[in-house]
């Protein structure tokens, strides 16, 4: 996107009537633009009130004859021309055409003149009028013959000004007998200053030899009689001269909140795309907004903002850390300094609006109406400027009043005109259970509806019933309410359904039973974490007509429409994330759109609603097989022959997962659904319909995508057992020794290529390509360098594996589920136990098989440069273990935090040892967790493809054994016979070991001195092993790894063939010998965190890393402050 540019009003004013508002007049333009900067300052607080000012739209109808621009085109113009002026050695003609080269510059320079005559001539009578009026009759004559630098000194110019500043400054204020002095005063200082050192001599004399003058002055009547601006326009002239006079930023500065300028830089860009011409409002296509909510947070409560974490950070602390000049301008806006919280709470009107500003920055249902109503005002605006212009300036407005006043809001026919073309239905599923259990959510939901007369809320409604023969049913009804004048609930409709309408997934339900109420011919589906723009829903008329537009063959069925991620700012993942979807949903689906494959991938498309609704619905529902509900819609619309468009100049706010845990949830299920699409009829029709280009198209943009990903990591393996099987046979070297002898250098390079180039970076690929369009070369590489710093790799590789696990066990077992990400700000630390129990069979597992391999190949496997050249040739696969093991503590907040750390530890061992039972959950207790994680596992099917799988491991035992210097390379079945023998035996030790006989009177005592004797036997035994034979301690290691893979083999199988283990009564033994595996793959990852939470300063780094650099500061004062309060009340 292009850089902010300065010439936003000169843009505005030209293309903002064509392509918005359907009417003419530079009036209606003015009022659209005032009414877009009005609704940023009063419900989002992205300006202050100094910022209203200069980007205020003048009217340019008053009596000032001089074209008026916005102030901030015209800002530090007056200080430069006055540097111009005091350099000037030339004529008048050369001075001003020096100021003419920057236009705005010539401007600025006018309107001061004009503006300062004017209001002096209007505060002043009598004598000190006719002063005014001499001067600038001297000047004016002065300009016309081009001698206005003999007539006045030029370097007296900037003392003018300051004067005159001074004199400004108390005139923008409300009148006062000590401000009327101080006027009187500044008016004296500026006669002085003007007469006896700015005008030239002779005009000088002539003044002081003017006896009324003389006179007046002598006598304290000159300008002792002040006439305060008090009507609404010289108000506005001297508040705008005043800043003329007085503000030196930089155009490209204003607005200074960032996500201000990016959407006013959007919007003007999108004037200038194609798009078609809007009709009138009575004209436009009726449409319907839809939003699916089930529990979700819906305005945030005071109890929540300000509970402290185990940091001492409250959600309140954090936004205002991320947001501050968003908070400096909410509290301008209520009138208040700076607060703490219970200051808020002694104002009950204060609190609700703080609750709000909260939840306007979270992903809230209150962030999604308020952003979706939009709709509803853009329309009422834009039929009350419809009305006004056909029928002129109406009702004795005068023209700067018809820009101030806020009359479309209370226009009954613009109400009635949208009402008739808009409606928004949400669909809270529960809502009736809500408000009988009295939540909070449904007393929010009520709130919501108070405020949005427009807005209606569907949900189902369960009472109790009698069937015909007697018996008590539960009878459902589906209904659509809206607020009353009294703000309670008004039943519309009451439809009664058949039975529980939830038969399928829960979200698609939701959709299907209150789609019904919907409206008009589009809908267009939104999430509950999705947001709106007033000036994004100016254009939605020019959306609409999209179909009536002309795109191939048919008329669109769907149309695309552009999302912006707004929480990328939160945190370093969220700006991965965001990066990443933007990449998503601008330059993938651009394409897909254009070569006719692209389905609905989610919100917020609109719908041609009679095409959809006559053709199974917008959602489909079936369980498990629609997990991913939302793309069907899409493979639906395309299998019955419609077109789905895409469309670049109109986007909607997206919110996205902002922390590890939920990113890896959130991919999870859509991996998981993409699983269920390879086995859906619809990919199969589609794919049999298809020609060959599309086919190929549609595939590897949809469930291809994944299948290549899973097909990446499958490599690693195939690439690693393959060199690993090479290295364990000998093959390895005899066969490089043998290319070197014939030359063969293919074979050799073969051999030895690096099997997998920054897997992180190809992931990132078609987001580096979006940046390079976006923003530019330099800019993308910029951005590209910043996000490597930040480990960008690290995640990116981290979500292949993600997606790898969830897809491949899909495709294995089926069984894809919705997984509830949450969507509030993470600012706490997760735990180790936590984590672990997330990523322990996706990452962890799967990382240190990796690991292992690599270790075997080190240490059997042959090259020219040695174990340099080794790692050389595995780095990505180092990389990818690294990834796979450390990611989620890398990027869990204070993650190396000693403190934290030692928590972490002692919480993890509670919950590894604790016994499970019947209602314990798995997060706390290993036992029950262990259970969870089996239950993918259900046909037959499965369990012999998971025990085809599992034999894999058996590979490192067998190839180990014969590696042994003790085994004297004696290769006989017999030595790996022997083996099995030594594993076996090891498994008793073990079992005796961990044995934990009942308490009685002498057993305990004999079973432990029994094991103390074992301990000692065993390790004496190793010791002459070492001793009189050829064992070493490189075999005692490698023995260890081999009958660690060969030790979880076991165990799959064991957990495979669950029932044949437990009818054999060997379930428990697997159980203890799974929790061993668990403790010591823990212990691994654990020991690296507790080495790094030794030094304090990788916490710091890792803080920076994590959040930007205000919140990092805030972080660090928090604990700080957390530790004093400690230590005071102890």
């Amino acid at each position: 996107m292009p850089r902010y540019s300065p010439r936003f009003g000169m843009r505005l004013s030209r293309a903002c009537v064509k392509r918005t508002t359907s009417v003419t007049g530079t009036l209606n333009t003015i009022y659209v633009y005032h009414s877009i900067k009005t609704i940023c300052f009063n419900t989002i607080n992205k300006f202050c009130f100094r910022e209203m000012d200069l980007l205020m739209m003048p009217s340019n109808c008053g009596t000032l004859r001089l074209v008026q621009w916005p102030l901030f085109l015209l800002t530090s113009k007056i200080m430069l021309a006055n540097d111009y002026a005091s350099d000037c050695k030339d004529s008048q003609k050369e001075l001003w055409h020096r100021i003419s080269k920057d236009e705005y510059m010539a401007y600025a320079v006018k309107e001061c003149y004009y503006s300062a005559e004017r209001i002096l001539k209007s505060i002043v009578d009598g004598e000190g009028k006719l002063w005014v009026d001499r001067l600038f009759q001297y000047l004016n004559e002065s300009i016309g013959r081009d001698s206005l630098l003999v007539t006045i000194n030029l370097k007296k110019l900037q003392l003018v000004q300051s004067r005159l500043t001074g004199l400004t400054g108390l005139l923008i204020r409300d009148e006062t007998a000590d401000r009327k002095a101080g006027v009187t005063k500044a008016l004296r200082e500026l006669y002085e200053v003007v007469t006896h050192e700015f005008l030239a001599p002779n005009l000088r004399e002539e003044f002081d030899t003017w006896q009324l003058l003389l006179r007046a002055r002598n006598d304290g009547r000159l300008f002792s009689n002040i006439l305060w601006p008090n009507d609404l326009e010289m108000k506005e002239q001297v508040k705008r001269l005043h800043l003329l006079l007085t503000v030196k930023d930089s155009a490209a500065n204003i607005p200074k909140n960032l996500e201000a300028q990016r959407r006013l830089q959007f919007f003007t860009n999108s004037l200038f795309m194609d798009m078609p011409e809007a009709k009138p409002v009575s004209e436009m296509i009726p449409f319907c907004v839809f939003t699916p909510y089930y529990s979700e947070t819906v305005l945030y409560s005071m109890s929540e903002l300000c509970v402290d974490n185990e940091d001492g950070i409250s959600i309140l602390f954090y936004l205002q850390k991320i947001f501050p000049d968003e908070w400096a301008n909410f509290l301008e806006r209520i009138g208040r300094g700076e607060s703490s919280e219970e200051d808020f709470k002694e104002s009950p009107s204060d609190t609700l609006e703080l609750r709000f500003w909260v939840s306007y920055r979270g992903q809230t249902l209150a962030r999604t109406v308020r952003g979706m109503m939009y709709y509803r005002r853009a329309l009422m605006l834009q039929s009350y400027l419809e009305k006004r212009y056909l029928g002129g300036i109406e009702d004795g407005y005068s023209a700067l009043e018809y820009i101030d006043t806020q009359g479309y809001q209370l226009s009954p026919d613009a109400r009635a005109q949208a009402d008739l073309k808009f409606t928004y239905v949400v669909s809270c599923q529960i809502y009736g259970q809500q408000k009988q259990r009295k939540a909070p959510e449904a007393a929010d939901i009520a709130l919501l509806l108070q405020r949005n007369e427009a807005l209606r809320v569907a949900f189902i409604h369960e009472e109790d019933g009698v069937s015909s023969d007697g018996q008590a049913i539960k009878e459902y009804h589906s209904k659509l309410v809206k607020a009353d004048i009294h703000g309670k609930d008004q039943e519309i409709y009451s439809i009664k359904l058949p039975g529980n309408p939830k038969l399928g997934e829960g979200k698609p339900e939701n959709q299907n039973h209150a789609i019904i109420f919907t409206r008009g011919d589009a809908i267009q589906t939104i999430d509950m974490n999705q947001d709106n723009y007033l000036e994004e829903a100016m254009k939605v008329r020019n959306l609409l007509e999209e179909f009536r537009g002309n795109h191939g063959i048919r008329y669109p069925t769907i149309l695309g429409v552009r999302e912006h991620v707004f929480t990328g700012s939160v945190s370093s993942l969220a700006s991965f994330m965001s990066k990443q979807e933007t990449s998503f949903v601008t330059l993938g689906q651009r394409v897909l759109a254009y070569l006719k494959v692209r389905m609905h991938y989610g919100h917020p498309d609109v719908f041609d609603r009679i095409f959809h609704i006559t053709r199974g619905g917008i959602s489909k529902a079936s369980r498990v097989i629609n997990i991913s509900e939302d793309i069907y819609a899409g493979f639906n619309s395309t299998l019955r022959q419609g077109n789905i468009t895409h469309h670049e100049y109109i986007q909607v706010g997206k919110g996205r997962d902002v922390g590890l845990n939920q990113i890896a949830l959130f991919e999870g299920k859509v991996a998981g659904g993409n699983g269920e699409q390879v086995l859906s009829r619809d990919v199969y029709r589609l794919g049999q319909l298809f020609d060959f280009f599309r086919m190929l198209t549609f595939f590897y943009t949809t469930v291809g995508y994944y299948v290549c990903t899973m097909m990446t990591v499958l490599t690693v393996y195939i690439f690693l057992y393959g060199r690993v099987y090479l290295a364990l046979s000998g093959l390895d070297h005899s066969i490089s020794r043998q290319a070197r002898f014939l030359g063969n250098t293919a074979l050799d390079a073969a051999l030895n290529a690096q099997f997998l180039v920054q897997i992180g970076v190809f992931t990132a690929v078609p987001m580096i390509m979006g940046f390079i369009l976006e923003l530019g070369l330099m800019k993308a590489i910029f951005s590209f360098i910043t996000m490597q710093l930040q480990f960008c790799s690290v995640f990116f590789t981290f979500s292949l594996g993600t997606r790898t696990h969830y897809f491949g066990r899909t495709i294995l077992h089926g069984g894809a589920k919705y997984r509830a990400t949450g969507r509030g700000f993470v600012v706490r630390h997760i735990k180790f136990a936590d984590n672990y129990r997330l990523y322990s069979r996706s990452h962890f597992v799967k990382a240190l098989e990796v690991a292992l391999l690599l270790i075997v190949y080190i240490a059997y496997g042959y090259t020219k440069g040695g174990s340099s050249s080794f790692i050389l040739l595995t780095i990505s696969s180092w990389i990818m273990v690294i990834s796979w093991l450390f990611a989620p503590y890398i990027f869990n907040p204070s993650g190396f935090e000693w403190q934290k750390t030692v928590e972490d530890f002692d919480d993890w061992t509670n919950w590894l040892f604790y016994k499970g039972g019947v209602g314990v959950k798995g997060e706390n207790s290993w036992e029950s967790w262990w259970e969870e994680e089996q239950a993918h596992i259900q046909t037959f099917r499965g369990r012999i493809l998971e025990t085809i799988l599992s034999l894999r491991f058996l590979l490192f035992q067998y190839g180990i054994v014969y590696k042994l210097k003790i085994t004297a390379h004696n290769t006989s079945l017999a030595m790996y016979g022997f083996s099995w023998i030594v594993l076996l035996v090891m498994v008793l030790l073990f079992k005796l070991f961990t044995a934990t006989p009942r308490k009685s009177t002498a057993l305990p005592i004999f079973i432990r001195f029994l094991q103390g004797l074992l301990a000692i036997g065993i390790i004496a035994a190793i010791a002459c092993l070492i001793g009189f034979t050829d064992f070493t301690i490189a075999d005692l290691f490698a023995s260890a790894l081999a009958f660690l893979a060969t030790g979880w083999c076991i165990l799959c199988l064991a957990i495979t063939w669950k029932r044949v283990v437990k009818t054999l009564g060997l379930w428990d033994s697997v159980r203890e010998i799974s929790r061993m595996y668990d403790a010591g793959m823990g212990a691994v990852i654990f020991a690296p965190i507790v080495f790094f939470s030794w030094f304090p300063f990788v916490s710091t780094f890792q803080s920076r890393i994590l959040f930007n650099q205000a919140f990092s500061r805030g972080l660090e004062i928090s604990l700080i402050l957390a530790g004093n309060k400690a230590n005071q009340e102890s």
